[in-house]
């Protein structure tokens, strides 16, 4: 089968997504990061397709799903998260397991934590949960979240050019002549349409409403052990290896796999994830 693409339309919003694989199989929702969209999963949805239903959403202000002109939206997570809660609600996904990247890890969890009983698993790939995960490169970002003025705001513009996309969140720690442009490029078409910046500098003010929920979400981790699935770019310059190790400390049977790779470990090593996945999809999620 090949992959679909539609949209389903939640509170008047149309949300893109893609979609593969036989509607007899799992559900894996994927969940997109910064400052991508559902095109970051091209590579591994082909790959996983034989084993899952794949269900890939752009979130709000990423891709291909955009508020309309006129409508009033405010860029939080989670806003972010009630629209994805109610694109499961119109897929009916009463039972999905998520696969999670850097963004969508928040919102991911956040769906994880409202409705235990629909999650049969949780692989996450760089999407973190704990403080020994941020690296040190996030001070305009901290500072922002403890300062919010129009200065604060503007030191976290540099997050957003074109040499930060492509040089530091998808070059770090990756292997260059494995690194195809496609996904940098995109991406930074999508950052220079007309205000994605200050969506993205909103959702950047905001992300600390996701650290402050990390005991939350540990909690839940804790209370309904979730088999998870750890698979993380050790070169990743946001989000560092402790932070995968770190599951394990509230889920003791979770598989860590720490890869040659950068942030967008998909981009440069999806056969490699994807072997991972369907070998944890046949052990773990029963």
């Amino acid at each position: 089968m090949s992959t679909r693409y539609k949209t389903t339309t939640v509170d008047g919003i149309d949300v893109f997504y893609r979609e593969a694989g036989s509607q007899d199989k799992p559900v894996l929702l994927l969940l997109h990061g910064f400052p991508s969209a559902s095109h970051m999963f091209r590579d591994l949805i082909p790959l996983l397709e034989k084993d899952f239903r794949l269900i890939a959403p752009d979130l709000v202000g990423f891709g291909q799903t955009l508020v309309p002109d006129g409508r009033e939206f405010v860029y939080s997570f989670e806003n972010l998260t009630r629209i994805v809660e109610g694109f499961c609600a119109n897929l009916a996904l009463d039972r999905f397991s998520l696969y999670v990247f850097d963004y969508g890890a928040p919102i991911g969890f956040r769906l994880a934590m409202r409705y235990p009983e629909k999650i049969e698993a949780i692989i996450t790939q760089n999407g973190n949960a704990y403080v020994e995960g941020f690296s040190d490169e996030w001070g305009p970002w901290e500072e922002y979240w403890r300062n919010p003025t129009p200065e604060t705001r503007e030191a976290c513009r540099p997050s957003l050019a074109p040499e930060t996309i492509r040089e530091w969140q998808y070059g770090t720690g990756a292997r260059k002549n494995r690194l195809a442009p496609d996904g940098y490029e995109l991406d930074i078409a999508y950052m220079a349409r007309p205000g994605a910046e200050e969506r993205q500098l909103d959702l950047i003010g905001d992300y600390k409403s996701n650290v402050a929920l990390y005991p939350d979400f540990q909690n839940y981790f804790r209370e309904e052990q979730p088999p998870l699935l750890a698979v993380w770019g050790r070169h990743d310059p946001a989000f560092i290896p402790p932070g995968a190790d770190a599951f394990k400390r509230d889920l003791p049977n979770a598989q860590v796999h720490l890869l040659d790779a950068g942030h967008f470990a998909l981009e440069t090593h999806a056969r490699e994830i994807a072997a991972i996945v369907s070998e944890f999809s046949c052990a773990g999620p029963e």
